[in-house]
């Protein structure tokens, strides 16, 4: 091109976009990688310790990073603690839906439990919590929604049907019972069973 030629003239058309540098690409798959392990160290600290565990500094310190990529990745603790309840929110209810789909319904206590009861305690402890978080009420929402869902599509009901939202009550009543108090698990499975033997049975022939 003619060092003289302005760019707008026909000859050459200017880029629309500058362009990449060589370290560019890597520079932004290093942020993404290190984004998620802080995400991931938050996960593991509010299932090991809790809503208190989790702090910029307590979550670059398990990262083994420094606190300056905590706090540049993740500008106030609510947003790490929002993140983090969304993560395990969203593999809970893939978990739920896995098992549900090899066991059944009736066996979803043994999954239960069987599951870490550290991450279980974290997670119930957020949802408690987010009755005074806005942002942390529609994560909330979002796991009672996808388990309604869930039941919905295993008994093959809308999720509007009034015996659907009686079985999930059922289910996360009986969920939270085993988390925190350890009750036995005999006594759940009885009466989940019940509960959807009950809901199979108002249902209209096919």
């Amino acid at each position: 091109m003619n060092p003289h030629q302005d760019p707008t003239q026909p000859g050459e058309r200017p880029h629309p976009h500058p362009p990449t540098t060589p370290t560019q690409a890597p520079t932004q798959a290093r942020g993404r990688r290190r984004r998620a392990t802080l995400l991931a160290a938050a996960v593991d600290l509010l299932t090991q310790g809790g809503f208190a565990a989790v702090t910029h500094r307590a979550v670059a310190h398990h990262a083994n990073l420094p606190l300056a990529a905590t706090t540049y990745y993740f500008t106030s603790r609510d947003q790490l603690l929002a993140e983090a309840f969304a993560q395990l929110v969203e593999t809970e209810l893939t978990t739920t839906r896995t098992w549900i789909t090899d066991h059944g319904l009736t066996a979803l206590t043994d999954q239960i439990a069987t599951a870490d009861r550290t991450r279980q305690l974290g997670l119930w402890e957020l949802y408690v919590h987010a009755g005074r978080d806005p942002v942390l009420q529609q994560i909330a929402r979002r796991w009672a929604d996808g388990c309604i869902r869930i039941i919905a599509d295993t008994l093959h009901l809308p999720e509007t049907d009034t015996r659907v939202r009686l079985l999930y009550t059922t289910l996360s009543t009986l969920w939270l019972e085993q988390v925190v108090e350890q009750r036995p698990l005999d006594e759940a499975r009885t009466l989940l069973t019940l509960a959807v033997k009950t809901a199979e049975n108002a249902l209209p022939p096919p």
